[in-house]
């Protein structure tokens, strides 16, 4: 059996605000085993990226973590004093963020903010580091590394930026990396482009990858296994192949009937209504305003995560009686 790297159990982060108590991350559960590229998907306003941000321990204020498990090699994060985990953050555990442009400091040049990141971790002579800065910009593709980082992030294009940012992530060789939706701003070929880089670095430095992302397209060529969430809750968790074969879960088939593809026909699904207000969530499954199979039973009980084959769980008190359409991978 593989090792896990990574164990989340019962994670509730909520942001205190003035309108209320928003409950982004409401009690979610999974795994990652080591090498394992693992998927976490769902709508904008699903938890995704708070619950990469709980795990890092860098939730902006007014979040607050209230509750849960997070082990990361045996570890429990969450019991972790600050010192602590600035250690780990870069050197164990890293992200990418979805805007290079907002993540990367504009006023030092490419070489400072690389080797700020090794030094912060690792104790190396001058020529070393920037020996280290030169190599780590080869590995991501850029080409003149030794002239390009002396300049500066607005020199560079958004692909690039995001290749500064991917070296920024691996400059102490993180085991864990999380990637939050990290081609959004970037044109498809560039995507492409460094969607194969991620998976290309993820292989050399025997990392564990969390993609997180609402792209199904993306999920299907860059994961071994998903994990749906939706509205702070996580609905259903299986192997990537299984998952877009047999989805179990009303929102799993819905989010696949919105994926658009080159190589068939096929009409587009939108997901009626919107993603609930964490606020005030609907009683019992999360989803139920929005699923067309909806009993009172699924009104007015909360779901449970329940292992219905091997590797895969879901949370919907009608997945006996419904039968769901999937799709075939890419």
């Amino acid at each position: 059996m593989t090792e896990n790297i990574l164990n989340i159990e019962g994670l509730k982060t909520y942001f205190f605000t003035e309108a209320g108590i928003v409950k982004a991350v409401d009690d979610i559960s999974f795994n990652l085993k080591k090498n394992e590229s693992l998927g976490l998907v769902g709508e904008s306003g699903s938890g995704k990226t708070v619950t990469a941000l709980s795990v890092l321990r860098i939730v902006p204020k007014p979040g607050k973590i209230i509750d849960g498990k997070v082990e990361f090699n045996g570890d429990d994060l969450l019991e972790k004093t600050e010192k602590e985990m600035q250690k780990m953050r870069g050197s164990e555990i890293a992200i990418i963020f979805q805007d290079p442009s907002s993540s990367l400091n504009p006023v030092y040049n490419v070489e400072t903010q690389l080797r700020d990141v090794i030094l912060a971790h690792q104790t190396v002579p001058k020529a070393e580091t920037r020996k280290k800065v030169i190599e780590l910009l080869e590995v991501v593709g850029i080409p003149e590394a030794e002239t390009r980082m002396r300049e500066y992030p607005h020199q560079f294009s958004g692909g690039m930026k995001q290749r500064v940012a991917i070296a920024r992530a691996l400059a102490c060789e993180p085991t864990l990396l999380f990637a939050d939706e990290p081609t959004t701003n970037l044109d498809v070929t560039i995507q492409a482009q460094v969607l194969n880089l991620l998976n290309d670095l993820k292989k050399k430095f025997n990392m564990s990858l969390v993609m997180i992302t609402h792209d199904m397209g993306i999920i299907a060529e860059m994961t071994t296994r998903i994990v749906v969430l939706y509205a702070g809750r996580v609905c259903e968790i299986a192997k990537t192949h299984d998952l877009f074969e047999r989805p179990r879960h009303p929102y799993t088939e819905a989010l696949l009937a919105a994926v658009p593809r080159l190589d068939m026909k096929k009409t587009l699904r939108i997901i009626p209504g919107n993603i609930p207000n964490l606020i005030e969530p609907p009683s019992g499954c999360r989803f139920h305003p929005r699923c067309k199979h909806a009993k009172n039973t699924c009104k007015e009980k909360i779901p449970v995560l329940e292992e219905i084959e091997p590797e895969h769980f879901v949370a919907c008190h009608e997945w006996q009686n419904i039968s769901l359409k999937g799709e075939r991978k890419h």
